[in-house]
C-alpha cells in the first residue's frame, strides 16, 4: 500500500512550482483538437451528499466493506493427508478438513474442473482460513484481521473477477496475529488495488452478478456484485482539458506516481475516458479525496482523483465522455488538478501512452 506516502512526497515537488506549470519533459503540451464538453447522465440528482475533505456526492449507500464488515473467525487447520474414498468430491473433502477446496487444489497441482479418484493422496495444507459470508468483500476480511488484502489475494492465488462466494475458505497469511480492533483498523490502509480486487461483495455459488445500470437514480445495493464489462472499450479520451504537470512514474526525488497530474480550474467538468462501469465512489482513498474508479473492458481500469463533486453511482453504466465529476483541491492536491490513472489488469500504465497526443 503506502500510496500516501508517495503522494505526500510528490506533492512536495509541486508544491515548489508557482506561476505557470512547466510541461514534463518530453512530452509536447501543443494542444489537439478540442474533445466535446462532458456531459452528465440524464436524471441526475444533486451531489449533496457530504463525503468529508470538502466532497460532495449523490445520495447512496456506504461501500459494502462498510455495509457488511466481517468478523474474524477464522479456523486453524493442521496439515495432514488425507485418502480419498469414494464418492468423495474436493468440496465435501474440504468441508470434512476446513480447509479451501481452492487451497487443496493447488497444493496437489490439481486442474481445473478438479478431478480426483478414489485411493488418491492429497495433501490437505494447514493454515487459518475464514469462512467467506454472504456479503462480505475481501477488504472487510482484511481489516477484520488487520492485514494487506494484497497478502491474502496472493495467498489463494485470487484472480479475476476477483468476486468471492458464500462458504468460500480463504487462507489468512500465517503471521496475521489477533489485535484489538484498533490495532487491526490501524494496520489496514485502503487502496486502488484493493477496491479493484477486493471491493465487491460476496454472493451465493449460482449466483450472477448484477448488470450495470444506465440511471444515477437506481442506485444498486451494497450488497450486489457489479458484472465487469465484456466489450472492449476502445480509444481512450483524456479526461479534462489541461496541462499536465507530473507524469508517470518515478520523480526526481524518487518519489512514485501512478498516473498523470493535470491543471485545471476549480469546477471543470471530467469526462469518462472511455465507456465503462463504475467500481467505485468515494473518498476512502488516502491522499486523492474525491475518487472515481471506471471499469472498463479488456481488463483496463481508469481512475480520477481530487474531485470537488462525485456525479456518478456504483454500479452505473456510464460513456465516453460522459460527466462523472467535477475537479478540486480534494486529498494532498495544493491547487486544483485532477489525478488521472490507468491500471491494466492490477498494474498502473502510463496514461500518455493510451491518450490522444497533444
Amino acid at each position: 500500500m503506502g500510496f500516501a506516502t508517495r503522494s505526500v512526497a510528490a506533492l512536495i515537488v509541486m508544491g515548489a512550482a508557482s506561476g505557470c506549470i512547466p510541461s514534463s519533459p518530453g512530452y509536447d503540451p501543443a494542444p489537439s483538437a478540442p474533445q466535446a464538453p462532458p456531459v452528465l447522465a440524464p436524471d441526475t440528482p444533486p451531489a449533496t451528499k457530504p463525503q468529508g475533505d470538502g466532497v460532495t456526492a449523490l445520495p447512496s449507500a456506504p461501500p459494502a466493506w462498510e455495509a457488511r464488515r466481517a468478523v474474524a473467525n477464522a479456523r486453524t487447520v493442521t496439515e495432514s493427508v488425507y485418502t480419498v474414498r469414494p464418492g468423495d468430491t474436493l468440496r465435501g473433502i474440504a468441508n470434512a478438513t476446513g480447509a479451501g477446496s481452492e487451497a487443496i487444489a493447488r497444493a496437489n497441482l490439481l486442474p481445473a474442473p478438479f478431478t480426483i479418484r478414489t485411493g488418491q493422496r492429497l495433501t490437505i495444507p494447514g493454515g487459518r482460513y475464514h469462512g467467506v459470508r454472504e456479503g462480505e468483500t475481501g477488504i472487510a476480511i482484511a481489516r477484520a484481521y488487520g492485514v494487506d488484502w494484497s497478502r491474502i489475494v496472493s495467498a489463494n492465488g485470487l484472480s479475476e473477477p476477483y468476486i468471492l462466494r458464500t462458504g468460500q475458505r480463504i487462507l489468512i497469511p500465517g503471521d496475521a496475529l489477533p489485535r484489538s480492533a484498533a490495532e487491526r483498523a490501524a494496520a489496514f490502509r485502503l487502496d486502488i488495488d484493493d477496491i479493484l480486487t477486493g471491493g465487491e461483495p460476496a454472493i451465493k455459488p449460482n449466483e450472477r452478478p448484477a448488470v450495470a445500470v444506465t440511471s444515477p437514480r437506481r442506485v444498486l445495493p451494497p450488497s450486489a456484485a457489479i458484472a465487469a464489462p465484456t466489450m472492449s472499450p476502445g480509444a481512450f479520451n483524456w479526461p479534462v482539458e489541461g496541462r499536465v504537470f507530473k507524469r508517470f512514474g518515478a520523480g526526481a526525488s524518487g518519489e512514485r506516481n501512478d498516473g498523470i497530474k493535470i491543471a485545471v480550474p476549480e469546477g471543470t467538468p471530467i469526462g469518462a475516458a472511455a465507456d465503462g462501469t463504475i467500481a467505485y465512489v468515494g473518498t476512502g482513498v488516502p491522499g486523492l479525496g474525491g475518487v472515481v474508479i471506471v471499469r472498463h473492458g479488456g481488463g483496463i481500469t481508469s481512475v480520477y482523483g481530487h474531485a470537488s463533486q462525485l456525479l456518478v453511482q456504483r454500479g452505473q453504466a456510464v460513456k465516453k465522455g460522459q460527466k462523472i465529476a467535477l475537479s478540486g483541491e480534494s486529498g494532498f492536491a495544493d491547487r486544483p488538478m485532477v489525478h488521472f490513472e490507468m491500471r491494466s489488469g492490477r498494474s498502473p500504465i502510463d496514461p500518455l501512452t493510451r491518450l490522444p497526443r497533444r
